[in-house]
């Protein structure tokens, strides 16, 4: 069991029955009363960020969160079908559940599966992946000593912003996490 001293970033417990990752941990001292311990927890379910405060008393328990590849097979309205490379299972996720990353899925890309509870909960893109430009206004000539930067389309349906001279049917890499472009491939 942990206590509220053990509740540093990053580490994984389960509160009120979910999985929640510590994004942040602050030590307070009130005045008159004792300390507490300030904390906005990610649910690794739902993706929701709440700010919970925990006094001395509260006990926790650590979990490990065992991660399993999967591929991403199709989009039906706003399910996110997957199948377990190992198992050969099937499983789906609303678009809500998933949030931004929907924007970077491509079909037939691995994934890594988050399991609670030998249930999944969630999932993990790869750092970095390549998309293909769909849609891409024209380079403009002209006041461009800054550098500059446009909005594109990928194939996935998501807006991107990219350096200037990024073109139609060009393919580029993508930071999964910021959503940045990073480099053209």
């Amino acid at each position: 069991m942990l206590g509220i001293n053990d509740l540093k970033i990053g580490t994984t417990i389960e509160y009120k029955g979910e999985p929640y990752q510590v994004l942040s941990s602050r030590h307070v001292k009130l005045g008159r009363g004792g300390a507490i311990r300030q904390t906005k927890l990610k649910n690794l379910a739902t993706g929701n960020v709440i700010k919970q405060n925990f006094k001395g008393n509260n006990k926790f328990s650590k979990i490990e969160l065992p991660k399993t590849k999967a591929q991403f097979l199709y989009c039906e309205g706003s399910r996110f079908h997957f199948m377990d490379q190992k198992s050969y299972e099937q499983f789906s996720f609303n678009k809500e559940s998933l949030r931004n990353k929907t924007n970077f899925l491509k079909e037939g890309m691995e994934v890594e599966i988050i399991n609670f509870n030998n249930q999944p909960i969630n999932i993990e893109l790869p750092p970095k992946t390549a998309l293909e430009v769909k849609r891409a206004p024209p380079n403009i000539r002209g006041n461009t000593a800054q550098g500059g930067s446009k909005q594109i389309v990928l194939e996935t349906g998501a807006k991107v912003t990219v350096p200037l001279f990024i073109k139609e049917g060009d393919r580029i890499k993508i930071n999964t996490k910021t959503g940045e472009y990073v480099e053209r491939v």
